[in-house]
């Protein structure tokens, strides 16, 4: 018999609304997750500590500081889940506290939920953790959530930046789409439909999407698309689908300028950076139009870097990612090229 189908792993249960952290007590004691009780919870120095003191049916649970997002955290608290024969793992907080859990979830062999307080970046559900280490910053394969949880009001009581943020990380893949098929074209590269298709959907929700962050109906599709984002990284096996050269020059400025702005904000600029040198009209406008509609950095100057800072970070980004294939593999630009490309950038974008 032909084979018509393929098996995808995704979560059990993903639950995007109001109030939803409100049952997290009752998906942790489902026997599919763990089947005697024995979770742990990893919480963030941000909103973990209150969404755990509002829910009496985890206080008896151990719970874990997770106070960076950092490899060497990560490995502590993959030793200590080990130890303790823990059935599963819920990291509640941000993007740092999710990786971190991941990646220790992994390491100790066990299920990890993911609750999210807020919507940085597409790590919610992904088989995917960015830590940092002595050289900087990482990206290691793990196990994909088992249950992911968005509670909108954790998510509307956070800060609005972190919020902004994803909406440059989910419109960024269209630049990384349009890098998995440059490498198609020019490599020979299998290009995964299915995960183009997630991919693609989740970019195009957000950047039809009416509205911004103060409304529920647009947190609400800010929120499932970077769930789709997980999902098509999961499908292809890689991060491919949501991380081209945009996420080549985040990584390089991370790693250059650390500090300078958020993973997202990052993202945006790179994809939008990308897209110019592709000569991409329609994505350029697009992704222009809806980072400035959010009030996103579109420039190295609203990232608060000089032309000279980011021709660098353009420099170095290939050197984030040996053998992905982007743009800036193709065009393999002197610096001095970089330089005159980021101007005249610059000026399109003005």
């Amino acid at each position: 018999m032909p084979l018509l189908a393929r098996m995808l792993a995704a979560p059990l249960v993903i639950d995007v609304r109001p109030g939803a952290v409100a049952d997290l007590g009752a998906l942790l004691a489902d026997q599919r997750i763990a089947t005697e009780g024995r979770v742990a919870v990893a919480v963030g120095p941000g909103q973990g500590d209150s969404v755990l003191a509002d829910l009496d049916d985890l206080r008896a649970k151990e719970v874990f500081r997770v106070p960076d997002g950092t490899v060497d955290t990560a490995v502590t608290l993959g030793k200590r889940l080990r130890a303790g024969t823990y059935e599963a793992v819920a990291g509640i907080g941000g993007g740092r506290t999710i990786d971190v859990t991941k990646f220790a979830a992994h390491m100790a062999g066990i299920p990890m939920v993911s609750v999210a307080t807020n919507l940085a970046h597409d790590g919610i559900a992904s088989p995917v953790s960015s830590l940092e280490h002595e050289s900087g910053k990482g990206s290691y394969g793990v196990v994909a959530p088992v249950a992911a949880i968005v509670d909108l009001d954790r998510v509307r009581a956070g800060a609005p930046r972190m919020v902004r943020a994803g909406i440059g990380d989910v419109v960024s893949k269209l630049s990384a789409i349009a890098d998995w098929e440059l490498a198609a074209a020019d490599r020979g590269e299998h290009v995964d439909g299915l995960a183009v298709t997630l991919a693609r959907t989740a970019a195009e929700a957000v950047l039809h999407q009416p509205g911004g962050i103060a409304d529920d109906e647009f947190l609400g599709v800010l929120a499932e698309s970077l769930l789709l984002c997980g999902l098509a990284m999961s499908v292809a096996g890689s991060s491919r689908p949501c991380s081209g050269g945009d996420h080549e020059i985040m990584h390089a400025i991370d790693h250059l300028y650390p500090g300078t702005a958020n993973h997202g904000e990052l993202a945006g600029v790179g994809a939008l950076f990308c897209s110019y040198l592709r000569q991409n009209d329609w994505h350029f406008t697009v992704i222009s139009t809806c980072l400035a509609h959010h009030g996103l950095p579109r420039t190295p100057r609203d990232l608060g870097l000089s032309d000279a800072e980011f021709t660098k970070a353009v420099a170095h980004a290939p050197a984030t990612r040996p053998g992905r294939y982007t743009i800036l593999e193709r065009l393999d630009l002197a610096e001095n090229e970089i330089a005159r490309r980021v101007v005249e950038f610059a000026d399109a974008v003005a």
